[in-house]
């Protein structure tokens, strides 16, 4: 007699995800979030820079320095931080509109969207009966919801935009910003300005350097070529700055 075979661990529809979906699901969520991190802490490193190198060209009052830098710092936090909100919830309720205009064009021109379902699946490959059946199963009463998630995101190529979360998400935008704000600041509380610039701009092409390798890593890029564009780019940014400042100033820092 043969022995059924039976699978160890059964599992159902309602099972919760397994170990290995957990992991990979955390680590997309630990990838969106240095993203998140990566965005307003460059935008902060880089504007206030360029604010301080530019101020500081113009003058040695550390008083002046500091007030031009730290003004810089909150205003681009907040800026960053509402920016992240009001962008996230354009693209929700533009996504959300085009998804309603989807379900309207289903119901009133289903053989136009049908054509364009087997047009999806032609390019997938699909021919001939199998592409037919295909297209009916989609199009059967209740299959509205999938037929919708196609035309989504293979016809129009949008991703659906989770609603929860847009103002944590805005606010650790804005927090990364003040962090990467305060990279090429904190010289300035410590020791002469003249040695300050210099400072900042060591401690400011350090931390771009590194942030363009993290994005190489978590995309599939070259960390050491990602971090050398984003470190001179960002510099070349910040220069501009100081060289608006020496241009106004009395004296070039000193």
């Amino acid at each position: 007699m043969t022995a059924t075979p039976t699978h160890p661990h059964p599992v159902s529809p309602d099972s919760p995800p397994s170990a290995p979906t957990l992991v990979l699901q955390e680590s997309h969520r630990l990838g969106s979030k240095l993203s998140e991190i990566i965005l307003g802490g460059q935008d902060g490193l880089v504007n206030t820079l360029g604010v301080i190198l530019g101020i500081a060209a113009a003058t040695a009052d550390i008083r002046i320095i500091l007030a031009g830098g730290l003004a810089a710092t909150f205003a681009e936090s907040i800026s960053m931080a509402a920016v992240a909100y009001t962008s996230t919830l354009a693209d929700l309720d533009f996504y959300r509109a085009e998804r309603a205009r989807e379900f309207r064009e289903i119901k009133e021109l289903p053989e136009l969207e049908k054509k364009e379902i087997r047009d999806i699946f032609t390019k997938w490959g699909f021919e001939g009966k199998l592409l037919e059946d295909m297209v009916a199963h989609l199009a059967k009463p209740g299959n509205e919801e999938h037929w919708v998630d196609v035309m989504m995101a293979h016809e129009l190529e949008l991703q659906p935009i989770e609603s929860k979360g847009l103002m944590p998400t805005a606010l650790l935008v804005g927090f990364s910003a003040i962090v990467g704000s305060l990279i090429p600041l904190t010289p300035f509380f410590f020791v002469e300005v003249v040695y300050a610039r210099w400072l900042a701009l060591g401690f400011s092409a350090v931390a771009l350097f590194a942030v363009g390798a993290v994005k190489a890593r978590l995309t599939i890029g070259q960390p050491l070529r990602s971090g050398v564009q984003i470190m001179l780019i960002g510099i070349l940014s910040a220069l501009a700055g100081y060289a608006i400042g020496a241009l106004f100033g009395a004296q070039p820092g000193g």
